[in-house]
């Protein structure tokens, strides 16, 4: 029981409370989606006026998005507080889509790119193969080496004639208030680090003349930017060919660690510990792709969750989605109010560099914790290390420069991301087709399908030379699962056949047998975990948990929205 947890997403909270925990939320948003923006459009050399445009656009879907995370509407949203925004890993393909091409390219892009979102989240089930772990983590690593040279760069934007102290002072009091703050403060206080890092960086800038007053003071209170919006081109010429991979990989990369929130946000909104709803992770990898529609429509950079949504849950006990509601229509609402953003849009290079750094630091060992939680292996430190180091020597032009050249390859294997995302792909692609082979049956989910996975699981022992002793807890194992699957009642599919596959293969110090079809029902997971709270009061609906708790090592339960897998594994022989 997690006792920490003081509302959960359907409870409501008192509306003083929403408003109250929304509202500072709201606040702590505004500066990264404005910050990003404005360092985009800064190193493209776009005009203020689309630089305005572009603030007030991201606000404005990042508050869209977020409320629909919260509410769901059928297949999209999550149904918890996701906090959505404009995403760092973004930075460096669309300053090149900026400068190679101009903002309506970039647009067109996004909106592509975002349609393979809504694919994966369709196909999520089958695509888990794919984007392991292993893929994932590498790509979020290469993110932040193919951002921070552009973000260095960035960092000495000062105008003509500062001081030359100005730059590395400002810098460095930021990343040091920041830093400080994010390793030493309070949880409560964590929150507030990027703003006070934000605020001391620039009370140092302006004592050096960096800080533009004017630029704040000549914004409107309320309004809405005119005649700045991009446009879309529906004519794509070359560079959006040899672009288009690397957003597509970026996206793909961005939906990773919608993933990653999506599961992470379900551990921390619930009292009791539920297994992982994949409909809930569809459900907030579609309402991410609905918010780089609009923004790829709208001309701005591309939305992503925010993990400091989990943050938000676990420090203040609120996982209600009211307050994902209140948080949504907030940033919504400082879109309309120009001199707001102008107050971030105004924020020196130095500064917003510095805060970035951080911001990327933290990107980077993200995904190094996702390659760690998953267990190093020889294999997988192989494609972590090659898929690195190829993408990082591409995008710094340090391999065969000369060959590549300016076209379509020069282009598509000159961005680290993309390059090393093939590259970590092929490898997983390899490693996945030379396994073991699954032996694989289809049969109907009915009671006529116990002899055929009772005969697969046996020739599976029997060919590996397994002992009687661990034959039977195989078999008994699938004989127990296939007997909770008939138990589940289906309200959808009543009256018509369902179909299952059951396939088997070898692991490392045992069988892994899944057990794939469609269920409507409570999680396996959640039942087997249940019972040591349940009272020993007979149930014959509980007999077959019970015995498959007994034989199999572990049962993993994943619901997706037209498919349940269930993976059980059961231990060899002993030795």
């Amino acid at each position: 029981m997690n006792q920490a947890v003081r509302y959960e997403p359907d409870e409501h909270p008192p509306l003083l409370l929403s408003v109250g925990i929304g509202l500072q939320v709201a606040i702590l948003i505004i500066a990264p989606v404005v910050i990003t923006v404005a360092i985009v459009f800064r190193i493209a050399g776009q005009s203020a006026e689309y630089l305005a445009w572009g603030a007030f656009a991201a606000l404005l879907v990042s508050g869209i998005a977020t409320v629909l995370q919260a509410v769901r509407v059928w297949r999209i949203g999550a149904g918890h507080i996701l906090i959505m925004g404009t995403s760092g890993a973004f930075i460096a393909v669309c300053a090149a889509a900026l400068l190679k091409a101009g903002p309506a390219t970039m647009a067109s892009l996004i909106v592509v790119s975002s349609l393979f979102q809504f694919a994966l989240a369709a196909r999520l089930a089958l695509l888990r193969r794919i984007f392991t772990p292993v893929v994932c983590g590498t790509v979020i690593m290469l993110i932040a080496a193919t951002v921070m040279p552009i973000i260095f760069a960035t960092m000495k934007d000062v105008p003509e004639g500062s001081s030359d102290i100005a730059a590395p002072v400002t810098a460095l009091v930021t990343i040091i208030v920041t830093a400080a703050l994010v390793l030493r403060a309070p949880p409560v206080l964590r929150l507030w680090s990027p703003i006070i890092g934000i605020a001391v960086g620039c009370a140092v800038a302006a004592s050096f003349g960096l800080y533009d007053v004017h630029q704040v003071l000549d914004a409107a209170w309320v309004g809405v930017p005119a005649g700045s919006w991009p446009g879309f081109d529906v004519t794509p010429g070359p560079e959006f060919w040899a672009l288009l991979p690397a957003f597509v990989v970026v996206t793909l990369v961005g939906a990773i660690e919608t993933i990653g929130d999506g599961v992470a946000i379900q551990q921390v909104s619930r009292r009791r510990q539920q297994a992982t709803d994949f409909r809930v992770v569809q459900g907030a990898l579609n309402a991410d792709g609905v918010g780089n529609l609009f923004s790829g429509l709208a001309g701005t950079l591309p939305n992503t969750t925010y993990s400091s949504s989990v943050s938000l849950a676990q420090v203040t006990g609120v996982a209600s989605r009211q307050v994902g509601i209140v948080i949504g229509v907030a940033i919504a609402a400082v879109a309309f109010f120009p001199k707001i953003a102008a107050v971030f849009i105004a924020i020196p290079g130095p500064v917003a560099a510095a805060f970035v750094t951080v911001i990327i630091g933290v990107l980077f060992v993200q995904g190094m914790r996702i390659i760690i939680d998953d267990g190093v292996d020889f294999r997988k430190a192989a494609v972590v290390g090659t898929a690195f180091w190829l993408g990082t020597g591409f995008q710094n032009q340090w391999i065969f420069p000369e060959l590549l050249g300016e076209g379509f390859v020069g282009v598509l294997l000159g961005n680290g991301m993309t390059s090393g995302a093939i590259v970590a792909i092929l490898m997983t692609l390899f490693m996945e087709l030379t396994r073991p082979r699954r032996r694989r049956i289809q049969v109907a989910l009915d009671e006529d399908a116990q002899p055929r996975v009772d005969e697969l699981l046996r020739r599976f022992a029997s060919q590996n030379r397994w002992d009687d002793a661990a034959t039977a807890r195989l078999t008994a194992s699938g004989e127990e699962t296939l007997a909770i699957l008939l138990q589940q009642e289906d309200h959808v599919t009543a009256g018509r056949a369902r179909r299952l596959s059951v396939s088997s293969r070898m692991v490392e110090g045992g069988a892994e047998v899944e057990f794939v079809t469609a269920l409507e029902g409570e999680n396996m997971e959640d039942s087997l975990s249940y019972l040591g709270e349940l009272p020993s009061i007979p149930d014959e609906n509980e007999v077959s948990f019970r015995l498959l708790r007994h034989y199999a090592s572990s049962v993993h339960h994943q619901k997706y929205h037209g498919v349940d897998i269930i993976t059980v594994s059961v231990d060899g022989p002993r030795a």
